[in-house]
C-alpha cells in the first residue's frame, strides 16, 4: 500500500468509520438535532455545531494549502459562526462538512509519493505533515463532540 493510500485510509477511518479507537466523526454526529448541536453543554467549550463548522473550515484550509495557496486564517475563518440554529441549517452544516471532506480527499488522492515530502510555497509543513495533522485534528474534535454529547444526556 502506498503512503498516499495509507493517509487516505486514516482520513476515511477518522471520518467514516472502522477506526479502532471508537466511533468516527460521522457516527458521532448522526442523530444529533440542531438544538443539541447548538447547545453549550460544557461551560467555556464550543458547541457541537461550532466544532462541525471548524472541522469543515480546516478541510477547506488544508485543501487550499496542499495546492500551494497561502491562507491567512482569520478568526471567523477558523471558527465560522453559527448564524441560524434551525434543523435545515444544521443539515446544511453537516452536508458542508461532508462535501469539504470529500473535496479534500479527492485532492489528496491525486498526490503522488513525491508530493508528500514537498512543502508547498508559503507553508511551514510538508503535505505529509499537513494531512496527518488533519487526521489528528478531526479525531481531537471528534473526542470533544463525544464528550459534549454525553454532557447533553
Amino acid at each position: 500500500m502506498s503512503e498516499v493510500a495509507r493517509i487516505l485510509d486514516q482520513l476515511d477511518r477518522a471520518y467514516r468509520g472502522e477506526a479502532w479507537h471508537g466511533p468516527c466523526l460521522r457516527d458521532l454526529l448522526e442523530g444529533t438535532t440542531a438544538q443539541e448541536a447548538a447547545k453549550h453543554g460544557v461551560t467555556g467549550a464550543h458547541s457541537i455545531w461550532e466544532l462541525v463548522n471548524h472541522v469543515a473550515a480546516w478541510h477547506q484550509i488544508v485543501r487550499r494549502e496542499l495546492a500551494g495557496e497561502h491562507v491567512e486564517v482569520t478568526p471567523d475563518m477558523d471558527w465560522p459562526p453559527v448564524w441560524e440554529t434551525t434543523e435545515v441549517s444544521w443539515k446544511r452544516a453537516l452536508e458542508h462538512l461532508n462535501e469539504s471532506r470529500e473535496r479534500l480527499r479527492a485532492d489528496a488522492e491525486k498526490l503522488n509519493e513525491s508530493h508528500l515530502n514537498e512543502t508547498p510555497a508559503g507553508q511551514k509543513y510538508s503535505r505529509y505533515v499537513m494531512l496527518h495533522g488533519l487526521v489528528q485534528h478531526d479525531l481531537y474534535h471528534a473526542g470533544q463532540i463525544a464528550i459534549l454529547k454525553k454532557a447533553l444526556q
